[in-house]
């Protein structure tokens, strides 16, 4: 389980690399570079937020206290990485939603995501039920 730990420090620290980024591409702009650069603030911040929310879904799985599966921890741990991940190199690609590898790299990160956390919550489930 500790993989949860892992994964919720992984997202923190994107979490903070992306408030500084958008900081600087804010405070600072390099006319010509920003422009071609963070082509997609708004995506970005999507990202910064998703990167907070799994950040907080490790830490909160891992501090609840129940025995999860071990595969469960991993796909969210990875999951919860990706997905955020995915609005980063949105953010920097203009073109990025009509390219169809990102669209197969979206999906397989999504699923990963959900069997980890239908895993969760199924082992939540049981324990309460078990109590």
């Amino acid at each position: 389980m500790e993989i949860l730990l892992v994964g919720a420090v992984a997202c923190m620290t994107a979490l903070i690399l992306s408030a500084w980024l958008m900081t600087f591409a804010r405070w600072f702009p390099i006319k010509g570079v920003d422009e071609k650069f963070l082509v997609d603030y708004k995506t970005m911040i999507r990202a910064h937020i998703d990167f907070a929310l799994m950040a907080l879904f490790n830490l909160g799985f891992y501090g609840a206290g129940v025995e999860l599966p071990i595969f469960a921890c991993w796909c969210v741990a990875i999951g919860g990485f990706t997905n955020p991940s995915i609005f980063v190199v949105a953010a920097f690609d203009p073109d990025f939603w009509n390219k169809q590898i990102w669209k197969v790299l979206t999906a397989i990160s999504f699923v990963i995501t959900t069997i980890g956390f239908v895993g969760v919550g199924i082992a939540l489930i049981q324990h309460v039920l078990q109590s």
